[in-house]
């Protein structure tokens, strides 16, 4: 699988907070595009339509009004400010391990009980049975061991929570993840095979990603992200076009006790 350098990733984090200035980058995923189906969005949102559609497409699994809600790996906030404004949640909070974009994610969306905070998702800052619903977006392929977060999800959910789950893998990576998910007392309610969806708006989406690359994006450094942007041409989507990378999206719920998490 394609990983883009936890450090390269760090410093596009930090490049981004000095040079964004009009904010045009506060989603970081490849976006969704159901055909024939197109959610009315205000001005605001309209602009990053496809990486708007994708938490649309999450947080209408389960019902979130009046929940307590967390997403691990909020980025720079932006899907989880859209779930709070859309969806109202009691509380949400979003987790990310760079500091950077939680001071910017806590600085520019201002939302009543909308937070965030640094945490490792491999260990969580949360107490045992304090969410009804955790949000993990296209964020877990980089971590060291997706094992330790989902033991860390069952967890922090209440009993009966919801994890609602999407990202990507190698197609023959997924039995070993689904695996994991039900070793951590994770019951998959159900499962989706969204690549279409994926491919879909990377095609519709392009343009606007080679246009914000050429814009924000050092020139030595332009071919990389533009790759990592999942744009048409690039590495990425010739992956997901061939099906050597499959995307899915999950809804999951927390089963019984927590087991013993074995360390072999």
């Amino acid at each position: 699988m394609i990983r883009f350098p936890f450090l390269v990733f760090r410093a596009l984090y930090r490049y981004l907070d000095k040079w964004d200035k009009d904010h045009q980058l506060i989603f970081m995923n490849y976006g969704y595009s159901d055909p024939g189906v197109s959610i009315p969005l205000d001005e605001t949102d309209e602009k990053n339509r496809y990486t708007v559609q994708l938490y649309h497409h999450m947080a209408e699994m389960t019902d979130l009004k009046d929940k307590d809600i967390v997403e691990v790996g909020s980025g720079r906030g932006g899907g989880l400010a859209y779930i709070a404004r859309k969806f109202n949640p009691a509380s949400a909070t979003g987790i990310d391990l760079e500091k950077s974009v939680v001071g910017f994610s806590n600085k520019f969306h201002q939302w009543p009980n909308l937070t965030f905070m640094t945490g490792n998702a491999q260990n969580l800052p949360l107490k045992d049975n304090s969410c009804d619903v955790l949000l993990n977006v296209e964020s877990s392929h980089r971590y060291i061991s997706t094992k330790a977060f989902f033991y860390e999800v069952h967890r922090v959910l209440r009993p009966g929570g919801f994890f609602l789950f999407t990202d990507f893998r190698d197609s023959y990576k997924w039995p070993d993840l689904l695996a994991q998910l039900n070793k951590a007392g994770l019951k998959v309610i159900e499962e989706r095979d969204i690549s279409s969806n994926i491919l879909r708006s990377l095609e519709l989406d392009s343009e606007r990603r080679e246009s914000l690359v050429n814009r924000y994006a050092p020139k030595m450094l332009q071919k990389a992200i533009l790759n990592f942007t999942g744009s048409k041409g690039t590495a990425t989507y010739d992956y997901f076009l061939t099906g050597k990378f499959i995307y899915k999206s999950f809804m999951i719920q927390k089963n019984g006790d927590l087991p013993h998490m074995s360390h072999t």
